[in-house]
């Protein structure tokens, strides 16, 4: 997954633009919050008015009820005076009626229809008297009505305001309109009585002249029978006219009765609208109050929203202030960089992922964009091989060839190196889809199965062509040589094997890989040189020879063994190397020991790291995208420090302002301190209790400054911590390499203790002596002082930097120290086991100690340094190589080998040995009669195969014991 730098940098470039937008979005707010409370206290003040003026009317309410309590208690009492009125006219009537029931009997029928017209008049009268009187009240009806319809209207208008202006909401609102809403039903059910009095009171005025009429013709009657009667009807019509009279007065009584009650009823309906107005009114104050307390309430949560935005705009700012001057993009836009993020390690990267890459770059290119990539991306494990290692392959075939005198001879040991190396290799990379291998892996298997491979077959091949030079028939020389060479090359095996083996008690997977690795292919050219060569020689008959020595062997001539490459024989006893050192012992010492020491002096300028991208080859995309993001964007954009943080509680979920916060009390602290360019939040988990942060450095990744940073932090984390509530670690490539580069220095010793252990109890086996393991050990860190000299003096100081390439120097690769100790111990032992195997060989054979010194070291001195040459050669050619970080190991190895092989073994090692005579194979006799034989020398062999040892013959000094033991 890779971001977009572009899009990301535009939201740097914004942030604070947003900050300032959001500043001012802040101060708007306050003074928003501010207005609000200006309007809350006016609409409290306009509150308690109208509270006080619900009182007032409540008071007038109060009073008018007991006004109306009054004058209905007086309509009660007229109403029973009427009633008391009523039954004495009643009582009067009946009189009068029986009075005139006795005085005018035969009048009775007149009577009777007097009566009934009476009660027609009087019920025709009481009709016409109600449907006043109706009339009247559904007129004070429909105009109370009407009153009532324009104050709800007028109050349906309010709420719609209030709805309208956002100060009458939610159930509120649905209240107020159910109330109207309760109110029209009223109403409109009053006016709908109202007209259907209306109508009941025509029908009946409609039917009123009807009646008139029949009245009018009963009373027309009625005068007729009066007429007839008037004589006797005189008292009764006065009596009737009185009674007539009482009525009338009673009527009238009754009608101010009926409009006394009407009265009382039209106040009792004002009040009960004064009542309903109140009870509105009150309702309308409890949702004032209402309306106020939610007013407050926005206001208290706008006044928290306003702090947590402060807040907000606090942690912001604070974030800001730490990725200011962060950039993805430079500033005139012409570089980007972003990160790519795999899904498995980049090392175990199937090589179509990163071609891939490489294909959308280069398809970018007709757009003018120019795509670099970081090694991860770049480098190959399934190309081991470059122009260097070819020319050094080519250098040790020229000196095989110049060594052997046969171009068959010469093809063998480089056959037998590369069906080793071919079988080491091949289960190398197939390797790598187990584990996880960087690219100096198969390069070292490489470089030391060409190597040992060469070297090993030379050894046995130079033994077998002295032999048939000397006579031996080909089957005998083939065994000889196996048991003999062979011999001494498995115990030389088994150093170099045992010495990458235990690159595992380093602790480092990688290491331990890249050992093991090594030890597999070297334990491939050991079984190679041991069978398949002994196999091919015997194929190969006498044609190892060259072709006129062949023909002198055929034809029975015993040759020296240095005739088989056309040299002349002479007697080096007194005139090789090996005589003039012997000569001189002690200014040989002091020559090796001065140039050695000359050549350790830049060891204590050494500075160990793991390599970045300005190590890469300057043509290289991986070193062109190291300098771009150095150039552009700061020298640590290209090593960034990973930080994580665990905190004792996670951060709430959807509380951004706390995360930020928490975010920034721990970013501040790491980002003040000295070394650190930038720290920027990139990461939360899933829980948000783990927060991610990278840690720019000023400096590069393979700075002095930035280890200073890393142990820095190390050191200051835990308080920071502490001061957060939170545990701190810090990781990434820069840390591990930095940390790696400590667990190296500390498994250096234990690493040395037990390399030197192993390989001391195996030459102790070898050589049956205890000076000359220790011999072999000192030389050796001679030899590693000289080679770590050259590296540092190179790689890291810059010293003959045109000559090696090296464009950039820097610290060493942090693995080299503990690398070249494994692979130079093992080499050194190598060419110890061979030279003083040699010389061992003739002390056994009979010769005295000092004269087997410079017999061995003639036997063994010309294979010894064309393997040497070939071995400084194959290493040689890896100095160049386009693997960046094979190239040191190659110098030192091929340094290591160097003084090694010409200055510690074929120089130092004679004039020891020389000094110490029979004292060098001085062996305790317990330690003697527990060590197992293991005839490296091949004297078992050789008597029982019948052989004169050539050195027993030509030594003119005294024969000593063939295997001395002093005590």
């Amino acid at each position: 997954m890779a971001n977009d730098p572009f899009a990301l940098q535009e939201q740097i470039d914004g942030s604070a633009q947003a900050l300032a937008d959001g500043r001012q979005r802040l101060t708007e707010g306050a003074d928003g919050l501010t207005a609000a409370q200006d309007k809350l206290t006016a609409g409290a003040a306009q509150l308690v008015a109208g509270k006080a003026q619900l009182a007032s009317s409540e008071a007038e309410l109060t009073a008018g009820e007991a006004t109306l309590a009054q004058k209905r208690r007086e309509l009660e009492n007229g109403a029973a005076t009427l009633a008391a009125k009523r039954r004495d006219l009643d009582a009067g009537a009946a009189t009068l009626a029986q009075k005139q029931r006795t005085a005018d009997a035969g009048a009775a029928t007149l009577a009777a229809k007097e009566k009934e017209l009476a009660a027609g008049a009087a019920r025709l009268a009481a009709t016409e008297k109600k449907l006043a009187d109706t009339t009247a009240t559904l007129d004070a009806t429909g105009a109370q009505l009407d009153a009532s319809q324009a104050e709800l209207d007028v109050r349906r208008a309010a709420v719609e305001a209030a709805i309208a202006t956002g100060t009458l909401t939610g159930a509120a609102a649905d209240a107020a309109l159910a109330d109207l809403a309760v109110g029209q039903g009223r109403i409109d059910q009053g006016r709908a009585q109202v007209a259907a009095g209306r109508q009941q009171v025509a029908l009946g005025l409609a039917a009123l002249p009807v009646e008139k009429a029949k009245l009018a013709a009963g009373q027309q009657q009625l005068v007729a029978g009066k007429a007839e009667l008037a004589a006797g009807a005189r008292q009764l019509a006065a009596a009737a006219a009185r009674l007539a009279d009482g009525r009338a007065q009673l009527a009238a009584g009754e009608r101010r009765l009926a409009d006394g009650r009407a009265q009382l009823a039209a106040g009792e309906r004002r009040l009960a609208d004064g009542r309903a107005q109140l009870e509105a009114g009150k309702a309308r104050s409890a949702q004032a109050e209402r309306d106020l307390a939610a007013g407050r309430a926005q206001l208290e949560s706008g006044r928290l929203d306003l702090a947590s935005g402060q807040q907000a705009w606090a942690a912001g700012n604070r974030i800001a202030a730490l990725t200011e001057g962060m950039r993805l993009v430079n500033e005139p836009g012409t570089v980007a960089m972003t990160q790519v993020r795999f899904d498995s390690p980049s090392p175990n990267l199937d090589t179509s992922v990163t071609a891939r890459f490489q294909e959308i770059g280069e398809g970018l290119e007709s757009r003018g964009i120019t795509v670099d990539y970081s090694k991860e991306i770049t480098q190959d494990l399934s190309s081991v091989m470059g122009p260097g290692e070819v020319i050094g392959l080519a250098v040790a075939a020229l000196v095989l060839l110049l060594m052997l005198g046969s171009l068959g001879a010469a093809g063998l040991p480089l056959l037998m190196a590369l069906v080793g190396v071919g079988i080491g290799l091949a289960a190398t990379l197939a390797a790598t889809h187990l584990v996880e291998m960087n690219s100096t892996t198969p390069a070292l298997a490489l470089m030391l199965g060409l190597a040992v491979g060469i070297d090993y077959s030379l050894f046995i091949l130079n033994r077998h062509r002295s032999q048939l030079a000397e006579g031996m028939p080909v089957r005998e020389s083939i065994a000889l040589a196996t048991g003999t060479s062979g011999n001494a090359v498995t115990f030389a095996g088994m150093t170099v094997i045992i010495a990458l083996a235990a690159l595992t008690l380093t602790g480092m997977p990688f290491l331990g890989v890249m050992g093991l690795s090594a030890a597999a292919t070297v334990a491939v050219a050991v079984l190679v040189a041991v069978t398949l060569m002994p196999a091919v020689l015997s194929l190969a008959g006498l044609r190892v020879l060259p072709r006129k020595a062949r023909e002198r062997v055929l034809a029975g001539e015993h040759l020296q063994a240095d005739e088989v490459t056309g040299g002349a024989h002479r007697d080096e006893r007194s005139t090789g190397w090996a005589a003039k050192v012997v000569r001189r012992p002690w200014l040989a010492i002091a020559g090796v020991l001065g140039v050695v020491a000359l050549l350790a002096i830049p060891v204590g300028s050494l500075r160990l790291g793991l390599p970045d991208g300005s190590a890469e080859p300057p043509e290289s995309t991986a070193y062109a995208t190291y300098d771009l993001v150095r150039d552009n964007f700061g020298a640590g954009a290209n090593g960034p420090i990973v930080a994580v943080a665990e905190l004792a509680q996670a951060v709430p979920a959807g509380d951004e302002t706390a995360l930020k916060s928490a975010q920034a009390d721990l970013a501040e602290p790491l980002a003040e301190i000295a070394g650190v360019e930038r720290v920027v939040p990139f990461g939360v988990s899933a829980d948000r209790r783990t927060l991610a942060f990278q840690i720019v450095p000023s400096a590069g990744p393979s700075t002095e400054q930035t280890v200073e940073l890393v142990r820095e932090l190390d050191a200051r984390t835990p308080s920071i911590g502490t001061a957060t509530a939170s545990t701190i670690g810090i990781t990434g490539q820069t840390v591990a390499n930095i940390d790696i580069s400590g667990q190296l220095a500390d498994a250096l010793p234990r690493y040395l203790a037990v390399v030197i252990g192993l390989s001391f109890i195996l030459l102790l086996l070898v050589f049956r002596s205890v000076l000359v393991p220790l011999l072999a050990t000192a030389g050796f860190l001679l030899s590693l002082g000289a080679a770590f000299g050259a590296v540092v003096a190179v790689y890291q100081l810059g010293h003959l930097s045109g000559i090696f390439q090296v464009h950039e120097p820097t610290a060493i690769l942090s693995f080299i120290p503990i690398l070249l100790i494994g692979v130079l111990f093992g080499l050194a032992m190598d060419y110890q086991v061979f030279i003083v195997s040699a010389m061992r060989e003739s002390h056994v054979h009979g010769e005295n100690a000092r004269l087997a010194v410079v017999t061995g070291f003639n036997h063994s001195a010309r294979v010894v340094t064309a393997a040497a040459i070939i071995m400084i050669s194959v290493f040689g050619g890896f100095v160049f190589s386009h693997l960046a970080m094979i190239r040191p190991i190659g110098l030192g190895l091929a340094m290591g080998v160097l003084i090694d092989a010409f200055l510690v073994r074929m120089t130092l090692t004679p004039a020891v040995l020389h000094l110490l005579g029979e004292r060098a194979w001085w062996l305790p006799r317990w330690l003697n009669r527990l060590l197992p034989d293991v005839d490296v020398e091949g004297a078992q062999l050789e008597r029982r195969l019948g052989v004169t040892h050539p050195g027993a013959s030509q030594s003119a000094e005294p024969t000593e014991p063939k295997d001395p033991v002093y005590a």
